[in-house]
């Protein structure tokens, strides 16, 4: 019988992430999958981060994991999405060659030493007194570990749709996890059913580009990998289109040939990534929608568009996809389609991702309601540390949710459970001006040092970083100007005799690195990228510390009650979404309300304003 530390079923981005973060603690580790040649597998759309999903893998580089170096290797444009806003909420994102980036996954863990990569297919779990012991697979084969991390993705009775037709399968062209999936349901685990899709993916060659819009990736690009300074392969340009009012009709007069639609599909769908039948139905008022035109590799013609994923039957796509601008003539390689899986709730895990009622099970990624290959990821990465954590009788770790993205979104999950599938956004954070893309490793790194999930090269990268930083901040700390020389630097402050530092100055509109350097010459020396990330921290330091005295208020608050009859309708700022679930929970103190799904800190420290005014307002 084959023993290990740590058994990781599942190849997907979770599983991927939890096998090298047990692996690189040390631990032996096994990654189980159906089929070897799939791991790294880009299932959706050939893209990594965005908004508060750039967040999400900038932290998991921090720990030294593999999907920043991945989608640095393989992404054919970069883009920093929020260029314009502030760096707290600004998310780097790339368009990836979807075969680069598989490759790069493959490669990057070939080098783990202590990874065995085992091709079958788990049919149960070893289990003993309430704890994990291994696996059973499918030709009666013992696996015996520790612990044991299932990463399932949508395999667990995955059942693809489109239109009226249905398969089972994990993704096209692999089987569903269907063993597994019967043993996990008789743990007596609260589960349910979820769903997701793709659109119809299209051959580039048939695309009129010439009369369709181009988006170029950043002249500077933003890389995901804090060791990573620029690209590793060519860059390309995406195109833009958009449905029209034929479009929107096919689609409406198809409706009841939709899988969603039709009712063969009863899970839940993503909301902020809707089909074309969601957008048609939910925004009717609208008589177009944005599609982006994605190229999915440097040497492949396939395409991938954007915006208009389905469960409409394949002849409907063809109708619907032929009527676009510069789609006319195009052919579709491969329908859309929908998938439903089974998931289970993420309530019955501890903040370690452990399975409260199975010691050394732990669960990551979508089979705990989450969607998205950056959430996945993240989860891996702290499933599998702590896998090889309990595996050396060390203690678990947590990450907490003032620490990182990653901490909001496990709390998020284990706190509240799901009804839709999750996806990370940064206004989920009350600590978002903290939690930035660009000081994730300011962050993290240092916690994963401790743990001993960092190689050399990161642990000497970061120490000199972090040096360098310090050493600036001192530079620019030491020295206070009067507001005369503050101004002949070309610094705009009011003479109001008050003296100040470059560092402090680096906090003011229109302050850049080149002001301090005029200020304190020294600062010249630094290289640009310790100059810029100086002058992001510094431009934050006041807001953090506002950030905080909000926090404290808002605990503070938490028994404030909320009146019976207390009318949410109509307040100023308050999303519709939430203001939906106000009236259906109707919480009796601001402490309830923080945990409905979805509650922000802003949108609570609004809802406290309003309990607090002498004349408040009740429903009729």
């Amino acid at each position: 019988m084959k023993q290990f530390d740590v058994i990781v079923v599942g190849g997907g981005h979770a599983g991927a992430e939890a096998a090298a973060a047990a692996a690189r603690m040390g631990s032996r580790t096994a990654l189980v999958t159906l089929r070897c040649d799939a791991i790294g597998v880009m299932s959706c759309n050939p893209a990594i981060g965005g908004l508060g999903k750039g967040h999400l893998v900038r932290e998991i580089d921090a720990f030294d994991g593999i999907m920043g170096e991945a989608a640095d290797r393989a992404g054919i444009q970069f883009r920093l999405l929020n260029r314009r806003k502030g760096p707290a909420v600004q998310g780097p994102r790339t368009q990836a060659d979807r075969k680069l980036y598989r490759q790069a996954i493959q490669a990057l863990l070939a080098e783990y030493e202590s990874l065995t990569i085992l091709q079958a297919e788990v049919a149960s779990l070893i289990i003993g007194s309430h704890r994990v012991g291994g696996i059973v697979l499918a030709d009666g084969s013992h696996i015996k570990a520790d612990a044991v991390i299932i990463t399932a993705g949508t395999f667990l009775n995955g059942v693809i749709h489109v239109g009226d037709q249905q398969r089972a399968g994990g993704r096209v062209g692999d089987a569903p996890s269907i063993l597994l999936a019967q043993q996990l349901a008789d743990l007596d685990l609260q589960r349910g059913r979820l769903k997701t899709g793709t659109p119809p993916r299209l051959d580039g060659r048939t695309i009129n580009w010439s009369v369709l819009d181009s988006q170029p990736g950043d002249d500077t690009p933003t890389m995901f990998s804090f060791l990573n300074s620029a690209p590793f392969v060519p860059q390309i340009s995406c195109g833009i289109t958009q449905t029209n009012a034929r479009t929107h009709d096919i689609v409406r007069h198809n409706l009841g040939r939709s899988a969603m639609y039709g009712g063969h599909i009863s899970g839940v769908g993503p909301r902020y990534c809707p089909s074309i039948e969601d957008k048609v139905v939910r925004f009717a008022d609208k008589d177009h929608h944005q599609i982006f035109l994605e190229p999915e590799g440097l040497d492949d013609p396939t395409v991938y568009p954007n915006g208009i994923s389905t469960s409409l039957p394949a002849d409907v796509q063809h109708q619907y996809v032929r009527s676009i601008l510069g789609l006319e003539s195009v052919v579709i390689t491969q329908p859309g389609y929908a998938i439903e899986y089974d998931y289970f709730d993420p309530r019955g895990l501890d903040p370690a991702l452990q399975v409260k009622a199975m010691s050394g099970l732990f669960f990551a990624g979508q089979i705990n309601g989450t969607t998205g290959y950056e959430e996945a990821a993240a989860q891996g990465l702290v499933a599998g540390l702590n896998a090889a954590l309990l595996a050396t009788g060390r203690p678990l770790v947590t990450l907490s949710r003032s620490e990182s993205y990653i901490g909001v979104m496990i709390d998020d999950l284990t706190t509240h459970g799901v009804t839709e599938p999750y996806r990370m956004f940064t206004s989920r954070a009350e600590y978002r001006l903290a939690l930035r893309a660009d000081n994730a490793d300011q962050r993290l790194t240092e916690t994963a040092i401790a743990l001993g999930c960092v190689s050399e090269k990161r642990t000497n990268s970061y120490s000199t970083k972090a040096g360098l930083l310090s050493a600036a901040q001192s530079l620019l700390s030491q020295t206070a100007f009067s507001p005369r020389e503050l101004q002949a630097a070309g610094v705009e402050v009011s003479a109001d005799g008050a003296r100040r530092s470059a560092y402090d100055v680096l906090a003011f509109e229109g302050v850049t690195p080149e002001h301090a350097a005029r200020l304190v010459p020294d600062f010249a020396s630094f290289d640009q990228a310790i100059q810029l990330q100086t002058a992001c921290d510094a431009l934050y330091v006041q807001y953090i510390q506002r950030q905080d005295r909000d926090i404290q208020r808002l605990r503070a608050d938490e028994a404030l009650a909320i009146p019976a009859g207390f009318d949410y309708s109509g307040i100023p700022g308050l999303s519709n979404e939430l203001t939906q679930k106000l009236k259906r929970v109707l919480p009796v103190n601001i402490f309830q309300a923080s945990k409905i799904e979805g509650m922000t800190p802003a949108a609570l420290l609004l809802l406290i304003s309003h309990v607090r005014r002498p004349s408040r307002r009740l429903m009729a």
